[in-house]
């Protein structure tokens, strides 16, 4: 049984479950071919944590998380799974990176978001939805640069997934910044917890606007019935998508074996590689 803990959880979604459990059955099997004792299955809730008696430390031993045991079994925390040090491969968002937990984990390669409208490449956008009228939505701009409609989003209320999020909040934040706005903008801000609850809120009237991230509108479009009450206004500038990481104690042959392994699967015979390797 390996030591080790796996998980995709950013793309997540009950529906998408068994399509998140083939794509990690690939990697699994790709890094095992390369000697990586690589989990059978990823970890959907804390209890399948290993346990760190006296809590997670940095590398200059101060505690910076508890032990995952202490907290709720049956709940999934994020920062829990990306400061574990027994983390073999995960998936991060690039808010919670500059916000500190880069210097706790290694990168192993950027995923490729080409197969969803507003990414390409490395780099993806966020879809600024609001409720449906009957108009049409906003295409991606092929240059990835921002389209704000600032007179729409004036004295709106504005939900975001979380406050470390960079498709939720900071993108946006710093596309109106670079406009000489800020969140000062909006009549009113409030945390929804997810991507799919800002789609819900707006949709049920208790939001007017959100930033949700182009493959979890994807997904919306596929499998959340609010999605079809709700339309896009706009778009933000394209920024480097969510990173695959590691624990930053994790040996070096190991994160070059996975990083072997991320290229063979994910980059198939697609004439662009599905993944930017760093390193």
């Amino acid at each position: 049984m390996s030591t080790f803990v796996a998980a995709l959880p950013m793309y997540d979604w009950p529906e998408a479950r068994g399509e998140v459990d083939a794509q990690w059955a690939r990697l699994r099997d790709a890094f095992r071919q390369r000697g990586v004792d690589a989990p059978e299955a990823v970890a959907r809730s804390n209890r399948e944590l290993p346990a760190v008696p006296g809590g997670i430390l940095d590398a200059a031993g101060r505690l910076i998380a508890p032990d995952p045991a202490t907290l709720p079994a049956h709940e999934f925390d994020f920062c829990q799974l990306w400061l574990s040090p027994a983390l073999l491969f995960g998936q991060t968002c690039w808010g919670p990176m500059e916000l500190g937990l880069a210097q706790h984990v290694q990168v192993i390669a950027q995923p490729n978001y080409d197969a969803f409208e507003g990414g390409q490449g490395e780099l993806y956008s966020s879809a600024l939805v609001m409720p449906a009228d009957g108009g049409p939505s906003v295409a991606s701009p092929q240059d990835g640069k921002a389209i704000i409609p600032i007179g729409l989003l004036r004295g709106k209320r504005f939900t975001f997934n979380s406050p470390d999020s960079m498709s939720g909040l900071i993108g946006l934040t710093r596309d109106l910044e670079a406009m000489g706005e800020s969140l000062d903008i909006f009549a009113s801000r409030g945390e929804s917890g997810g991507h799919r609850s800002s789609i819900v809120a707006i949709a049920e009237g208790r939001a007017d606007i959100a930033a949700i991230d182009c493959e979890s509108w994807a997904l919306a479009q596929r499998f959340e019935p609010a999605a079809q009450g709700v339309k896009v206004v706009g778009w933000t500038a394209r920024r480097k998508g969510l990173p695959y990481i590691t624990a930053r104690t994790s040996p070096a042959p190991i994160v070059a074996a996975m990083r072997e392994a991320v290229a063979a699967v994910e980059g198939g015979a697609s004439e662009q590689p599905l993944v930017q390797l760093v390193g």
